[in-house]
């Protein structure tokens, strides 16, 4: 073998196992799924069976850059995390800490607005229509002692 096998790869402020396949390895980044992360080594050029160690540098760059930009290289619209975005009207897909924040930021949103999510998230209820009568009792009780002395 004339490639050289790393065991860890950088991308998206992600370290990434070089012994896994493409395909897998690249579910290490927040916000990349099965699905896209197949996509993205397919628009890349690079197979998804190959283990992500013996990769070359340009194809590393090839798949960071679908991975910034996956609507530049064809992925549909539809399997972007945020489609049709608020603020700006665009289809992006965020990863990272990125995602984390915007997430973040839509539930105070919500919460700002007196949505009925909103003041479910505000009250730390169940938001997606789950039924609640006799579930989700465990963890509406997040009270914390303090030690006094």
């Amino acid at each position: 073998m004339s490639k050289e096998f790393r065991h860890i790869i950088r991308i998206a402020d992600t370290d990434l196992d070089g012994a896994k396949k493409v395909g897998y390895a690249l579910l290490g980044i927040k916000g990349v799924g099965f699905r896209l992360a197949n996509i993205i080594a397919r628009r890349a050029g690079v197979d998804p069976e190959t283990r992500f160690g013996f990769l070359s540098e340009d194809e590393i760059q090839r798949v960071e850059n679908v991975i910034n930009e996956p609507s530049r290289y064809g992925v549909p619209s539809w399997l972007l995390n945020r489609p049709r975005d608020i603020t700006t009207g665009k289809s992006v897909h965020l990863i990272g800490p990125d995602l984390d924040l915007q997430i973040k930021s839509d539930v105070d949103q919500m919460k700002k607005v007196r949505s009925w999510r909103g003041y479910r998230h505000a009250y730390g209820l169940k938001a997606r229509g789950q039924r609640t009568k006799t579930t989700g009792r465990k963890k509406k009780s997040m009270i914390v002692k303090r030690k006094r002395g």
